[in-house]
């Protein structure tokens, strides 16, 4: 790629330290416009910041877009209604995110006519394909930089310098090895790097931001009632609410006792293992809540077959396919066998735990006159009989080939 082809480009931009320097370095190199795009994910961080500094550092066209609630209801709620969990225990809050990002990026570039789109994220992790993915997903024919691959800001010593030399405002708790990287939004935090490269080492309390200690949390129980409409949580306690909302006030809750923490050495995209420690509290009580209503309105051959595609859905989305054939293919599956997911479900909250106690739907298919250990006028028992031996025909002709071939 010429860099001379390149006349504008769109930045995912958070106004921290590393996309500063990305943004100047870009302005150097490139001799291009740039666009800052800044995305609220509830990450819980002022944006305003980012809109003063990308001014600071002459930025003309600045796009900070509120995007939780499409965050949560096209992303976050299409995710939970497939159980995925990448490696059979996290729950995808980063990898979910990056579509998002690289879609806004690429509408932005087609409305300010950017011929190219830029990410901070490093070439060893997960995020460079993912957003590319989805760049190229959307735009076939879109420029993509990576400085990260291109520069020799290899260090962080070399980053703080190239920021003192061009003047780009340091914070004080920046000068210097940072103990770990945050990446946070509206369903999780992810923690990683530096104090928290030894798997051998337990991560200390301090790098937990989101939920109280399993052991300090409250003595005294805690139940929420969340309602369910096609797989999806429209409601808490009875009282309707929007997705970020409720993704919000389950975070609360879930932080409050302890919830959704996870330390996980997982198998990156690229091929290397990585440490993180993540929270998901209000993920957590979700995901455990969609299995309670899903335990009785889906038939058991659908629910099967869903937790098979479980980890392939994962898997693709870990790997930042969200806009592939597959993905949609699979979702389909998912989003067919969740029109009956209708009712609410009880859980009990208490020091790091979640369980459901309680679940109801109109479309249940739990049938209570025929499981009862009472008397009943609904199942023939004796019908057990022939099905059993139906069953085990092909176990006692093999069992029969078995004795010829040892007698």
């Amino acid at each position: 790629m010429d860099k001379k082809d390149i006349n504008k480009v769109v930045l995912a931009y958070s106004g921290g330290l590393d996309t500063s320097i990305i943004l100047k370095w870009l302005q150097q190199e490139y001799e291009c416009e740039v666009v800052t795009f800044t995305a609220d994910l509830g990450q819980g961080e002022e944006l305003e910041p980012a809109r003063k500094k990308a001014e600071l550092l002459g930025i003309k066209e600045i796009y900070i877009e509120d995007v939780r609630e499409e965050f949560v209801k096209d992303y976050v709620f299409p995710m939970f209604r497939a159980n995925a969990l990448y490696e059979g225990v996290y729950l995808l809050g980063t990898a979910i995110a990056r579509p998002l990002i690289a879609k806004k990026q690429i509408e932005i570039a087609a409305k300010t006519g950017a011929d190219a789109v830029s990410h901070g994220a490093t070439g060893k992790g997960n995020d460079q394909v993912r957003f590319e993915l989805g760049y190229y997903a959307l735009n076939p024919d879109i420029k993509v930089i990576a400085p990260w691959r291109e520069w020799d800001l290899s260090s962080r010593t070399k980053l703080i310098e190239f920021a003192e030399k061009n003047q780009i405002p340091i914070a004080t708790d920046k000068r210097g090895e940072a103990p770990f990287s945050v990446d946070a939004n509206l369903l999780h935090t992810s923690s990683e790097g530096k104090a928290l490269e030894d798997p051998s080492v337990e991560a200390p309390e301090y790098v937990y931001q989101r939920t109280v200690s399993p052991e300090a949390a409250p003595d005294k129980a805690t139940y929420v009632e969340i309602g369910f409409e096609a797989g999806d949580a429209v409601s808490i306690d009875g009282v309707i609410l929007s997705p970020a909302t409720i993704l919000t006030r389950l975070n609360e809750l879930g932080g409050a006792n302890g919830i959704g923490r996870l330390d996980l050495v997982e198998g990156r995209f690229v091929g290397m293992k990585s440490r993180g420690i993540y929270e998901t509290p209000g993920g957590t009580i979700l995901l455990t809540a969609h299995r309670g209503i899903e335990s009785i309105t889906l038939d058991r051959g659908a629910m099967h077959l869903k937790d098979e595609m479980m980890p392939r859905y994962a898997e693709v989305l870990y790997n930042g396919f969200w806009f592939s054939p597959e993905r949609e293919m699979l979702q389909a599956m998912i989003d067919k066998a969740s029109e009956p997911v209708k009712g609410t479900v009880v859980v009990k909250l208490y020091k790091g735990n979640v369980s459901v106690v309680s679940r109801k739907s109109p479309y249940s298919l739990y049938s209570e006159a025929h499981v009862t250990f009472e008397e009943d006028d609904v199942y023939d028992h004796n019908d057990a009989a022939g099905f059993i031996k139906l069953n085990a025909l092909r176990l006692r002709l093999l069992a029969e080939r078995k004795r010829k071939m040892h007698s």
